[in-house]
């Protein structure tokens, strides 16, 4: 009952689209424009997984500078963040359209909604056809009941971002909110299980992605050797951890330009996660892009043996995303300026919220890592050496080393809170 109304929508929007006319081609003809098309969806592919990539980095800067992240771990999914937001832009326009592109770093004059849409169609489609992982990414809107969205919107959004489709009544917050987190619950399996603590009852849209990803280590840490050890949060601080310890031919990696020490450790499958220690975190982090991250996979051509230490932790953290965002030029969407008149017909909309929340959890087995974000649609009215021993604050990415997509990225501080 509940996904009737949406799901109603869709339909109609499918029957408007097939009944657009065709105009027919040769064989010819027909085989130029496949190529071309093919070739242009490839490039169009390239220059959003760049663009991915740069936003992950951005966003990152972006927390670690704020007030909130100070003193704490920082750990999140940045292709959870940009596929909810590229899925919002489908129903942006004019300048809120402009600062969302501007925003997630995509190029205006090279890419067009429809080249951004089709691109996260592969991504996803992708991320979901690893049988060889226990992974899943995705995304969900749920629609009050009284709120009617533009069926194009829908349509998009099924096509390309493959979004299950709820109608919910927001009038109902507590109800509404359950609804949504045993949803995320569900799909994260079990992982996230309180992504939003309350609802504004004049909400009508939620915009849900999510990623889940679970790996076992090609080759796995001995348990017997997992021993207390210190872990040196700054000069003044110290914490005792349970120290993994592992002896191996693995892909090391020494960025002189960074002072950081990069270690590769591979996952049963074609995911990797980078660990990166730097002599001084600041360094790294004001400096590390995409451009960084394609060098040492390169480089990462003769594994060396290494004994290597590296705590075992589990991390949950949160944010609200608001002014993050807006700090990186996404200002329009929460105010009164937000032109979603893409979604509806209806004037007055904006974003009135964007948390996102993730979890990593790295034992002698694998890790397992969570994230989901949600944006909250209402009305306005309303780191050389044969040593490696991680035992100071260091970064962390999983990535897939095809593509180098950034699944996660973040910063262990303190391993214990």
């Amino acid at each position: 009952m509940m996904m009737r109304a949406v799901v109603g929508l869709w339909v109609l929007s499918a029957v408007i689209c097939v009944g657009r006319g065709h105009h027919h081609l040769g064989h010819d003809d027909d085989k130029t424009v496949q190529d071309t098309v093919a070739d242009g969806s490839a490039n169009s592919v390239s220059l959003v997984n760049e663009a991915n990539q740069e936003f992950s980095f951005r966003l990152y800067r972006q927390l670690a500078a704020h007030a909130d992240s100070q003193g704490k771990n920082i750990f999140f999914s940045p292709a959870s963040v940009s596929t909810a937001l590229a899925a919002l832009s489908v129903g942006a326009q004019g300048e809120t359209h402009r600062q969302l592109f501007s925003g997630l770093a995509f190029n205006s004059s090279l890419l067009t909604q429809t080249d951004v849409d089709q691109a996260f169609q592969r991504f996803l489609q992708r991320a979901n056809n690893t049988s060889q992982e226990d992974a899943s990414e995705g995304t969900a809107v749920f629609v009050d009941n009284g709120f009617k969205p533009k069926p194009e919107f829908l349509q998009t959004l099924k096509q390309s971002y493959f979004t299950d489709g709820f109608s919910v009544d927001f009038s109902q917050a507590t109800e509404s909110a359950d609804t949504i987190n045993k949803y995320v619950e569900e799909k994260t399996n079990g992982k996230i299980d309180q992504l939003l603590e309350s609802l504004d009852p004049n909400t009508v849209m939620c915009l849900i992605s999510y990623i889940y990803y679970k790996g076992k280590w090609a080759t796995q840490f001995d348990p017997k050797l997992t021993k207390q050890d210190d872990f040196n949060v700054d000069e003044n601080t110290k914490v005792s951890v349970d120290m993994m310890n592992l002896e191996d031919r693995l892909h090391t990696y020494h960025d002189r330009e960074l002072n950081t020490m990069v270690l590769q450790l591979p996952f049963n499958s074609s995911y990797s996660m980078l660990l990166m220690l730097p002599d001084v975190m600041a360094t790294l982090e004001n400096a590390i892009s995409p451009n960084h991250v394609t060098k040492w996979l390169k480089a990462m051509t003769r594994p060396r043996r290494h004994e290597v230490y590296i705590p075992k932790f589990s991390i949950k953290t949160s944010y609200k995303l608001n002014d993050v965002l807006s700090e990186m030029g996404m200002t329009d969407m929460f105010g009164g300026r937000a032109n979603l008149r893409g979604i509806s017909e209806e004037q007055g909309l904006a974003v009135s919220k964007v948390v996102h929340k993730a979890t990593l959890d790295v034992d002698e087995t694998g890790a397992e890592a969570a994230a989901s974000t949600a944006i909250l649609i209402g009305r306005t009215s309303d780191l050389p050496g044969d040593v490696l021993k991680f035992n100071r604050p260091f970064m962390v990415i999983i990535t897939e080393r095809n593509t180098e997509k950034i699944l996660f990225l973040g910063k262990i501080i303190n391993p214990t809170i």
